[in-house]
């Protein structure tokens, strides 16, 4: 009996307390890609995964001469990059000014206040979103018209598509996403900041000298796992705000393989699509994870 094997026996109840969570992950997460093989044939529902005949690479191909590739690749790349320039730094402001606060229970309101949002549905949302900006009733048409401008249907402007998804998921999600770098910053000794007191530093340069440097290992790796699914859009939220006016800003990857798999009914081609995309995200998550390492920075591997 090897020296491993002994040791997982002497643990045996901790691998207990694991096994639920490798069941869950094997049924739910890798027993599906099984179905993966349809994106390589034409699926019949007739004949099954297997008896479905092998197509190749056709719905790849397919799928790159399309004359909507382009257009889904950009809203998505475009969307992304907004999201990880504008909304991916706002929770580390929030976080680094949160925990400069004197008053303790202005912080816990603060907090309260800017994380709350996270719990709303997306639906919930979305429609909210639709009577705040509506061009005949809402409050923010109305300022606008108040100011002598005309009012502007934000939800019907491919224009300003991308401008309301990313405002409205930064107010939703930065509370939220700022109580990782709150824990973070609890781990910096406060001798730094008290030597740094000392010698005449000021919050600004404490913020920049100790509080960033000492969060930026959480920050480098939850931009690896944001890069990581960098072509992945929240599919609920987008779909959502979508109608026909600002269908040319809004119809994304992951809306296009929800209509042309569920509703159409081309199993084999929608496959193909969300194998195309997984891969690039994959792609993606294995470069950066590899530069940042290279740099000296930290990495999932």
């Amino acid at each position: 009996m090897t020296h491993k094997f002994r040791k997982v026996l002497r643990n045996y109840d901790l691998y207990l307390i694991l096994l639920p969570t490798i069941v869950y992950f094997l049924i739910f997460e890798y027993w599906p890609m099984y179905g993966v093989q349809i994106a390589f044939k034409n699926f019949l529902a007739m004949k099954g995964i297997w008896g479905s005949p092998w197509v190749g690479f056709d719905n790849f191909l397919r799928f790159f001469h399309s004359f909507y590739f382009w257009q889904l690749i950009r809203n998505t790349l475009l969307i992304n990059v907004y999201v990880l320039i504008f909304a991916f730094p706002v929770p580390i402001l929030l976080a680094l000014l949160l925990n400069q606060l004197p008053s303790l229970r202005f912080k816990r309101f603060v907090q309260t206040v800017t994380y709350a949002p996270h719990f709303i549905s997306v639906v919930v949302l979305v429609g909210v979103l639709s009577l705040l900006l509506s061009p005949n009733h809402g409050p923010v048409n109305n300022l606008i018209q108040l100011f002598g401008s005309k009012p502007i249907f934000f939800m019907a402007d491919p224009s300003w598509f991308r401008t309301v998804y990313i405002a409205s998921g930064i107010w939703q999600t930065a509370g939220w996403s700022a109580i990782i770098y709150l824990a973070a910053l609890t781990s910096i000794n406060p001798e730094l900041h008290e030597s740094a007191v000392m010698d005449g530093a000021n919050k600004f340069r404490r913020i920049l000298h100790i509080d960033l440097p000492g969060i930026m290992p959480t920050v480098t790796i939850l931009l690896i796992l944001n890069i990581g699914s960098f072509m992945t859009v929240g599919f609920e939220k987008v779909y959502l705000m979508q109608n026909p006016l600002n269908i040319s800003a809004a119809e994304v990857i992951q809306t296009h393989v929800y209509k042309t798999g569920l509703l159409q009914g081309k199993y084999s081609f929608a496959t193909a699509i969300g194998l195309f995309n997984s891969v690039i995200n994959l792609i993606l998550l294995v470069s950066i994870n590899k530069i940042l390492k290279r740099m000296g920075k930290s990495s999932l591997w």
